[in-house]
């Protein structure tokens, strides 16, 4: 979900809005940092950071490796550049949504993410699924179970990527009646 409402997700318990996230962080990192509003892509654990930075001039003879490599200079350059004030925002971004943030760059086509938070999640599978994950293992296709959970999340993400953003839409919709209704 891009953003929550002041009910948090239609799941879990209350968690504080994010819908102006972007703008408070436009507002927060010193002028000439990025080129635009940032894109900020929330769950209940953590906010993903995209800053846009300028796209360099090219030269007419550049090839697709050169676009690439002086793009990911431009993100690496910013990356160090901001590192101390990024952490200082951060901290006032936990404190402000409760969650914690990652950082990341998108230049011209090419988006880095710098950290992810990697969180556990407990879950009860039957045998036959078990097996699914340890054939994944034992193929070498995933190194753990838990590798192997993630591969399988990813390729439904994949293939069902239309199916989810209606489904994010109509929890969207359910939170917003509900947030309308009575206070219980």
């Amino acid at each position: 979900m891009a953003a929550n409402d002041d009910t948090g997700s239609w799941h879990y318990g209350p968690l504080p809005s994010t819908d102006d996230a972007p703008a408070w962080i436009y507002g927060i990192v010193p002028d000439g940092w990025i080129a635009g509003m940032p894109e900020v892509t929330v769950d209940r654990d953590e906010m993903i950071i995209i800053c846009p930075l300028p796209t360099p001039d090219h030269p007419a003879d550049a090839t697709e490796s050169d676009r690439a490599a002086t793009e990911e200079g431009r993100i690496s350059r910013f990356r160090e550049a901001t590192r101390d004030m990024r952490v200082q925002i951060a901290q006032q971004l936990q404190y402000r949504y409760h969650r914690q943030s990652s950082w990341g760059a998108r230049c011209g086509s090419t988006t880095m993410v710098f950290t992810h938070q990697s969180l556990p999640v407990t879950t009860r599978l039957r045998q036959p699924e078990r097996l699914v994950l340890d054939t994944l293992v034992g193929s070498g296709v995933a190194a753990s179970r838990s590798d192997a959970l993630a591969w399988c999340v990813r390729l439904v993400e994949q293939h069902a990527e239309d199916w989810l953003k209606e489904l994010r839409e109509a929890m969207l919709s359910v939170d917003e009646l509900r947030r309308r209704g009575p206070v219980v």
